[in-house]
């Protein structure tokens, strides 16, 4: 395996447990609205796209119209409360995986650039890296809103290499679902991925990542057979 220079993360579902509190939010504004709550495990699924898929997926489940039918004017409608109610609770339930912040400081000690690229928005990414006090880790976070285009389009992934000046062929893409794998193939990544994040219910190994880990930790083995060479 070649040197890796470069290790780009996912952020939902990878580095932060997240779904607690982005079911909290989804529920506080399904029950405003006079409709039933969903479970965590539901919105755990939906996860992946951005909130505002995210939302027009709860909607449709709680009213029972299929997502293909639902107005688009609907949405537009709801988004501005479900910001505020997901404003009021980014970063209370949330928590890092095991492994993560130890990892995250070892790679960074070692030279190791890094970043985030997220398909959520841009304040909201900012609020839960704060909350859990590891922005810090990172030379550059793309969000979902913060370029044309956001995963599985490759443009975040080659906008990050190219701003670290990193090879595709140096750089190491880590997330939790098809949508990461697919982004990084498209980008010329190797990728690996986590088993405890948010595929859509689906196994993580049926996205067919290069290798599947338990933790982050198994990346400072990567780096230190790369130091050992």
């Amino acid at each position: 395996m070649e040197r890796v220079d470069c290790i780009l993360f996912d952020l939902d579902g990878t580095l932060v447990e997240s779904a607690p509190e982005i079911a909290d939010a989804v529920n506080d504004l399904l029950v405003a609205q006079g409709l039933a709550a969903v479970s965590e495990q539901l919105v755990a699924d939906w996860i992946g796209h951005g909130t505002g898929e995210l939302m027009a997926q709860a909607w449709a489940h709680a009213t029972g119209v299929a997502r293909a039918q639902l107005p688009a004017d609907a949405l537009q409608r709801l988004m501005p409360f479900f910001a505020e109610f997901y404003a009021r609770r980014c970063g209370t339930r949330s928590r890092l995986y095991p492994t993560v912040r130890e990892t995250l400081l070892a790679l960074r000690a070692r030279g190791v650039r890094s970043a985030v690229v997220t398909n959520k928005e841009q304040r909201y990414t900012a609020q839960l890296l704060l909350a859990h006090q590891i922005r810090h880790y990172f030379d550059l976070v793309v969000s979902g809103d913060s370029l044309a285009e956001k995963k599985p389009d490759p443009l975040p992934v080659r906008y990050c290499l190219d701003a670290l000046q990193v090879a595709p062929s140096r750089a190491l893409f880590v997330g939790d679902s098809e949508i990461d794998v697919a982004t990084a193939r498209a980008a010329g990544l190797r990728v690996w991925a986590v088993p405890y994040g948010y595929n859509m219910g689906r196994p993580i190994v049926e996205a067919g990542p290069d290798r599947v880990i338990a933790t982050l930790a198994e990346l400072l083995a990567l780096e230190s057979r790369r130091r050992a060479a």
